[in-house]
């Protein structure tokens, strides 16, 4: 269940993996065998890369504002009590910080594989 709080942690998730639609998935689909035509298509969202990659750091930093920065008073029974549930949180915050970079900076290193 995704609570308000959460939002901005699954968000710049979410934004990571759209501003890699456009380069990392036709790269990936390339380097384990699948091709097609259809490939090109995922190229029409390269446009909106920069406007991806900005709400994903943006949202990302509201969630790392929330989960290292923010004081949180949490009572005995809330989610934000249980240390299981900030670990798969942190864990999940440092994977969508990684697809960031790696959507961001691919420009650099995909003609290493073409």
């Amino acid at each position: 269940m995704i609570y308000r709080n959460n939002i901005p942690l699954f968000g710049g998730l979410f934004a990571a993996l759209l501003s890699s639609a456009c380069c990392i998935f036709p790269l990936l689909f390339l380097l384990i065998g699948i091709s097609g035509s259809w490939i090109s298509n995922l190229t029409a969202l390269e446009p909106y890369k920069p406007l991806f990659i900005g709400g994903s750091l943006l949202l990302l930093s509201i969630a790392y504002w929330q989960l290292f920065l923010k004081k949180q008073a949490c009572e005995a029974g809330k989610i934000c009590a249980i240390p299981k549930n900030q670990k798969r949180y942190k864990t999940i915050f440092w994977l969508s910080c990684s697809i960031v970079l790696i959507s961001s900076s691919i420009d650099y290193w995909s003609p290493l594989f073409y």
